[in-house]
């Protein structure tokens, strides 16, 4: 049977393919060859160590055969762990005996074989994997695909900078904008937070079973292993935690999931207004040929990119605050809860990416119609009434808010000529009555076009 068709998680099945990226790191396999990468680390980092005499200092041969096994971890080396695991019953001691049975004939390494996984508890290799993994994760697939979007929208605030826009506050028509500065909104929005996201330390610890070098200082009391454990995590690329029980509290993780989860929701309010536009003719979309739009209704072209990309977003947005609520929490200095949990840190970013892609479809996909967009501006003269009555203000007329109100709310006659009618009544300065009379929907914007250009 087809395995697509028969997924149970859409993420295996129907959306396979989009999430290849995500599978070398967040999968099984990806899981345990970080810890692979991490237990050789380890083993060659106390080699190089003068201190520990028991140990010899492995040669460059030995150190390469160590790092080409980890870089060249495959696939049938993860299922040749996964069968020590039917043994162990225990994932992270599979690792130690993969280790040991593939170096089998290599005499340096079996000779100090037993400082694999040395003072180590099964959480020092996997906060350092996961963290691996989220480093990865986020810089090589997540953040290009949001930096990607960003770039899309300021170029959509440039390209339309100048094309006035009939705002809606509360539904109903308000100052005019432009389509440009509406993009460069977002654009902003999502630029504060990616820069967040690149900026967020990830943390890592090696420092045993609760977090207090206790079998390492009974089997070296003289060494500073906080010293030699800081500048080991730092040569993974991570940051030190000092501060830990048997685990990493996993703090930064949930920072990094709230950041995503806060750029998820932004991109669910761009999907939700672009959908808005698309409904009142403000944007068409293209299509290719032969696609169909509707099975019964030929007319229509549904906005199924933005819809998807909500729906995924939603998704991933639920496993990822799950993430950030569950992870933090341990019973005293350990349970396995943040285990069960850690594993679906991959499906959180599948839905993401799966988001992110159906969004940039769409955004590519996207026809300004300006007829459409005009066609608004001119039946909403009534918008105007806050620059009159801003000006009356100014020179101290009587009542301009009330004036204006009774001139234009509920009146659905509003055009230029009975606003200018009313302007021509005003005791104004010549100047402000040619500013207002040379006012229109389309010019009242502000300072959009300039904010919208210098995005």
């Amino acid at each position: 049977m087809n395995e697509a068709l028969n997924a149970v998680s859409p993420l295996d099945g129907r959306y396979a393919k989009h999430i290849d990226p995500l599978r070398p790191i967040f999968s099984e396999y990806g899981l345990i060859k970080k810890r692979v990468h991490i237990e050789i680390e380890w083993l060659v980092a106390l080699s190089l160590d003068p201190e520990l005499k028991e140990i010899p200092r492995f040669n460059q041969t030995t150190q390469k055969k160590l790092k080409t096994a980890a870089h060249k971890f495959s696939l049938k080396d993860a299922q040749a762990v996964k069968t020590i695991e039917q043994t162990t019953n225990h994932d992270v001691k599979a690792i130690e005996y993969w280790l040991k049975k593939t170096f089998k004939n290599d005499k340096s390494v079996m000779k100090v074989s037993e400082f694999i996984h040395f003072a180590c508890t099964s959480e020092d290799i996997n906060n350092l994997a996961y963290a691996l993994m989220l480093k990865e994760g986020i810089e090589n697939v997540i953040l290009p695909k949001i930096e990607a979007i960003k770039n899309d929208l300021k170029g959509f605030a440039k390209q339309y900078a100048d094309v006035a826009l009939l705002a809606r506050t509360h539904g109903q028509t308000a100052s005019p904008t432009t389509l440009g500065k509406e993009f460069a909104n977002v654009a902003y929005r999502l630029e504060r937070q990616i820069k967040s996201l690149k900026t967020q330390p990830i943390l890592g610890k090696i420092n045993g079973a609760v977090g207090n070098f206790n079998a390492h200082l009974i089997a070296y009391p003289k060494k500073d292993w906080n010293k030699f454990s800081q500048k080991f995590i730092k040569a993974l690329g991570l940051s030190y935690n000092e501060y830990t029980t048997q685990i990493e509290p996993h703090d930064f993780a949930a920072e990094i999931f709230n950041n995503l989860s806060l750029i998820n929701t932004i991109l669910i309010d761009l999907n939700r207004d672009i959908w808005s536009y698309i409904s009142i003719g403000y944007f068409k979309q293209r299509m290719k040929k032969n696609e169909v739009g509707s099975s019964t209704m030929p007319h229509k072209v549904n906005p199924i990119d933005f819809e998807n990309s909500e729906g995924n977003l939603g998704l991933a947005n639920a496993i990822l605050r799950h993430l950030s609520e569950k992870l933090p929490i341990s019973r005293w200095q350990r349970d396995l809860t943040d285990s069960t949990v850690l594993r679906n840190i991959g499906v959180a970013f599948g839905y993401s990416l799966i988001a992110y892609q159906s969004l940039g479809r769409g955004l590519g996909k996207l026809q300004v119609n300006q007829v459409r967009i005009n066609e608004d501006l001119d039946n909403a003269w009534e918008v105007l009434a806050e620059p009159i009555q801003t000006i009356m203000r100014k020179r101290g007329i009587a009542n301009p808010y009330e004036k204006l109100k009774e001139l234009t709310r509920g009146n659905q006659n509003i055009d230029r000529v009975s606003l200018h009618q009313f302007i021509n009544t005003l005791e104004l300065p010549m100047q402000d009555k040619k500013t207002l009379l040379n006012l229109s929907p389309q010019s009242y914007i502000g300072l959009a076009a300039i904010l919208a250009k210098k995005i």
